[in-house]
């Protein structure tokens, strides 16, 4: 699973998990499908918009863990032995 840190470009950080823009745009980054905004990092995109790099690095964190979690739930409950 990637880890997402505040060094990384918005484009590989998209490139992660589907549920990442919606995230971002959720908590106050509506221009992350914005072509310029592909190649900025995190913490460039984030001071822009007034958000704490490092709060939202570990919320995304947060995010797709969950999700793994939840994709490993949802394909050990499809199995049948």
């Amino acid at each position: 699973m990637a880890e997402v840190t505040k060094d990384m470009r918005i484009g590989d950080i998209l490139a992660i998990n589907e549920l990442i823009a919606p995230f971002l745009m959720q908590n106050g980054m509506g221009c992350v499908y914005c072509p310029a905004s592909q190649e900025e990092s995190l913490e460039e995109a984030c001071e822009v918009h007034g958000i704490d790099p490092d709060a939202l690095a570990e919320d995304l964190n947060d995010v797709i863990r969950e999700y793994a979690e939840a994709q490993k739930e949802a394909e050990a409950g499809g199995k049948t032995d």
